[in-house]
């Protein structure tokens, strides 16, 4: 770790990976434009209660203002039924969806790249397992007080398993469970 980085009070190797995903974040942080973090943190005030009741707040001063001018005996802006403020809510929206859309599709790319590390973590620590197996019934043939034998199971954890394999399997039984029940027979008798 460099001078800068926090101290942690943990276990060296859950300091590393708690660093490891603090660069990702810095790195993703990094990759992003000004716009996307302009759009980011309007989407976050936006997404809070507190906006909501300023929106309402405005909306009711905006309609309040437009009848105190009318019974006054003035031109309102914006006579009932509110015709420009229903513009302006219109266009706000429209720009807080794409906003939205903009921030979520970031975010998208990030939880990709997330995915990918896990996978790629997860293959590793799958490498890692089968070679300590591996290890582990050698020195269980080698060593002179453990009765030799064959075991199955340790065999079978210690052979390379195909992720291609192991999605096709995914797969098959993600069919199985969200396929749809087959109708029931009930013993010869017909529904109508």
């Amino acid at each position: 770790m460099k001078m800068s980085d926090p101290k942690i009070d943990v276990p060296p190797h859950v300091a590393e990976a708690v660093h490891a995903i603090a660069l990702l974040h810095a790195e993703h942080h990094r990759k992003s434009t000004l716009a996307e973090r302009i759009v980011d943190r309007i989407t976050t005030s936006v997404g809070r209660p507190v906006f909501l009741l300023i929106l309402m707040g405005v909306m009711v001063l905006w309609m309040a203002a437009n009848e105190f001018i009318l019974l006054s005996g003035g031109s309102p802006l914006d006579a009932p039924p509110y015709s420009g403020l229903e513009l302006c809510i219109t266009l706000l929206a429209l720009v807080i969806a794409v906003m939205i859309l903009i921030s979520q599709s970031r975010a998208d790319r990030f939880a990709n790249l997330r995915e990918q590390m896990t996978l790629e973590a997860t293959l590793l620590t799958e490498q890692k397992t089968r070679k300590i197996i591996e290890l582990l019934e050698e020195l269980r043939r080698d060593s002179p007080d453990v009765r030799d034998r064959e075991d199955v199971e340790a065999i079978q954890m210690a052979a390379k398993a195909d992720p291609h394999e192991v999605l096709a399997k995914i797969d098959e039984v993600t069919q199985v469970h969200l396929a749809p029940p087959a109708p029931r027979s009930s013993g010869g008798v017909q529904e109508t």
